[in-house]
């Protein structure tokens, strides 16, 4: 079983480094020490082991060392930055699990720039040797990309012509979205296995900065230093984030808030969130105090680590039912707490982890069902959860309140990764709802709820769990590749962004060109990389 869980004490392929307001994460990938011992990670390559201690690394940043200002991504080898994705981990890896790594690598460089834009940490990539392939796709997530000038070094996305796949992790849609390169000079860029070096690269705009060797450290501490003076004073000592140590049995991983029971035979897991309990911290100074306990961090650490792992240790899970626990007044002051002392750089960060748990839900390849019933506390924050979800059913019982209540951080702290809000995007042909919808009594009960549109079904409870059986028993039978495909489409309506188009385009190509012979047959150009035999394609274009 792939665990998410590490620490800088752990790490084998990374360094973190403070010095005061600059952070130094050195790339020292040991090739002998894959996740999976069927490939060597060499040439500074990397695999999905590689970038959890990565994730791990951009996450610890934010919430233990808030000081830092700057962080220099830099190779712990000389003249190589990084050669990208293990080429032999791909091509000896499942369909299913080359697809999730490709999304938990996105969703790792998208919290780098998510660092960037609300946590005032800016990453600069230092390129002191080749950088290809996945090696220029984590540049690519930095505000800055120094390279040296050495005559030889160059950035390049080698995928199409080298390897017939896509550079998946989000490589193509920086270019033109994010860089705003040219598409002509792009295009050239994608099909020249070798890439583009010196002037050139600042020239059609690859590369932001270009230094000799005999002054790259220098020029690259000068430019973070640079990013650094642009942002306020350090914000104060940082909170630890401490293990979760979750139980786990063959189908039961029971965490402090949240449990997940899997049912092989219905393929059905159920996810159970309990809500705060007891006094919870007021001030910013009480949440700051709780730290990696405070209620709201925790609950949606151990949500994103259920997340992680239906997606990368439960395969054949095809839907995830979500339910709550506790008393949803407990979860409305919460938010209200959270709400009024954001303008904390702890509290604010945690609003920002909520936002990118939620986001993850949001492209889980798992339809996902919402079950609203007596005892539960889908109130605000939580109610996201309903929201992200494919359906809602809840429960209509004359002789138990069951009710959900919205709060103000519904309003705009969790926007998705079309830029809306959840409710937003629920009410795309009726704007004026998403705002008026604020405006109900709280709580609302089924009825209400179902009438004001911010729950699928209210069922009578007499009917509620033969109703809800059989739409779960109806989703189990279809087709998975269909439902994955239809969920995704259906997930991502409104405005189209860099992201949306990072896991609604560019994945689902890559998705499609993973199982195509092209790529993947025993005479495609993944499988015979390092082969002296030329891949064979069939040239028919579909």
């Amino acid at each position: 079983m792939i665990s998410f869980e590490t620490s800088p004490n752990q790490y084998r392929h990374w360094k973190l480094q403070i010095e005061g307001e600059i952070a130094f994460l050195t790339m020292d990938v040991q090739e002998d020490a894959p996740l999976v011992p069927q490939y060597k990670l060499k040439l500074n390559s990397y695999d999905l082991g590689v970038d959890i201690e990565l994730a791990d690394a951009v996450q610890r940043l934010r919430f233990e060392h808030p000081e830092v200002k700057a962080v220099i991504l830099r190779s712990g080898k000389g003249n190589i930055f990084c050669a990208g994705a293990n080429i032999f981990m791909l091509g000896t890896s499942s369909h299913g699990f080359k697809v999730n790594f490709c999304k938990y690598t996105n969703e790792t460089r998208l919290a780098m720039e998510d660092a960037c834009r609300f946590s005032g940490q800016h990453y600069i990539a230092a390129c002191n040797g080749t950088t290809a392939g996945g090696g220029y796709e984590l540049a690519l997530a930095c505000d800055e990309i120094v390279l040296v000038d050495d005559g030889n070094s160059a950035v390049s996305l080698p995928e199409t012509p080298l390897l017939g796949v896509l550079p998946g992790t989000g490589g193509l849609t920086r270019l033109v979205d994010k860089r705003k390169v040219r598409r002509d000079r792009a295009d050239v860029f994608c099909t020249l296995a070798e890439g583009v070096k010196g002037q050139r690269a600042v020239d059609w705009g690859f590369v932001d900065t270009l230094a000799p060797r005999s002054r790259f450290d220098e020029t690259v501490l000068e430019r973070a230093k640079d990013w650094a003076s642009r942002e306020p004073a350090p914000k104060g000592p940082g909170v630890h984030l401490e293990p979760l140590n979750p139980e786990v049995s063959q189908h039961e991983i029971q965490y402090h808030n949240v449990k997940l029971t899997v049912d092989p035979q219905t393929r059905i897991a159920t996810m159970v969130i309990r809500g705060p309990e007891g006094a919870q911290p007021e001030t910013a100074a009480d949440m700051r105090k709780a730290g990696s306990d405070f209620w709201p961090l925790r609950a949606f650490r151990e949500i994103d680590h259920v997340l992680l792992h239906l997606r990368l240790n439960e395969p054949e899970i095809g839907l995830l039912v979500i339910k709550t626990e506790g008393n949803l007044d407990s979860v409305r002051k919460m938010d209200e707490a959270l709400v009024r002392e954001r303008h904390d750089w702890f509290v604010n960060e945690v609003l920002l982890f909520m936002k990118r748990t939620l986001r993850r839900l949001d492209v889980t390849s798992r339809t996902i069902f919402a079950l609203i019933e007596p005892g539960s506390c889908f109130a605000g924050s939580l109610l996201e959860l309903a929201f992200s979800a494919d359906r809602s059913y809840m429960m209509d019982n004359p002789d138990v309140e069951v009710t959900i209540a919205l709060t103000e951080l519904n309003r705009g702290a969790f926007p998705m990764w079309n830029g809306f809000t959840r409710i937003q995007t629920r009410f795309l042909n009726e704007p004026e709802r998403a705002e008026s919808v604020f405006q109900l009594q709280q709580p609302m009960g089924p009825r209400e709820a179902e009438k004001a549109g911010l729950v699928t079904f209210a069922l009578d409870d007499l009917d509620y769990e033969d109703d809800v059986r059989l739409a779960m028993e109806e989703r189990a039978s279809l087709s998975p590749d269909a439902l994955t495909g239809m969920e995704a489409n259906l997930r991502f309506a409104g405005p189209e962004t860099m992201e949306t188009k990072i896991f609604g385009r560019l994945s689902a190509w890559q998705n499609w060109i993973f199982i195509r012979p092209n790529a993947v047959g025993e005479q495609g150009a993944l499988k015979l990389y390092g082969s002296p035999q030329r891949p064979v394609f069939d040239w028919k274009r579909t």
